[in-house]
């Protein structure tokens, strides 16, 4: 079980911050599990890390052009859509709009 979950002491002295150690760690795990068991199929087994992997190459960059500031994702690979239609979440914008609001900077 310690391999599993990978245990490292813990420096908390309070018991409230003792408690919520413990909650965060059990929902990271859970988190942890339910993505492998949603996105499992019947030929691929999909563990956390390889899931997260996958997850973490989608970046978000905010470039300056002549129409202003706008913020551009990167493409998701086919393993990342498989992910997102698995876990029934949306893939973010290829082009994300940015708050009129905002200054922006030439």
């Amino acid at each position: 079980m310690k391999q599993v979950l990978d245990l490292r002491p813990v420096y908390h002295r309070l018991e409230d911050r003792i408690r919520a150690h413990v909650l965060l760690c059990w929902l990271a795990l859970l988190l942890a599990r339910i993505v492998e068991t949603r996105a499992a199929t019947a030929d691929t087994a999909t563990t956390w890390p390889r899931a997260r992997d996958q997850l973490q190459r989608l970046h978000v960059g905010t470039f300056t052009g002549p129409a202003g500031l706008f913020r551009q994702t990167t493409p998701p690979s086919a393993e990342a859509r498989r992910l997102h239609q698995a876990l029934d979440i949306a893939l973010p914008p290829r082009i994300l709009d940015l708050d009129p609001e905002q200054p922006t900077t030439r």
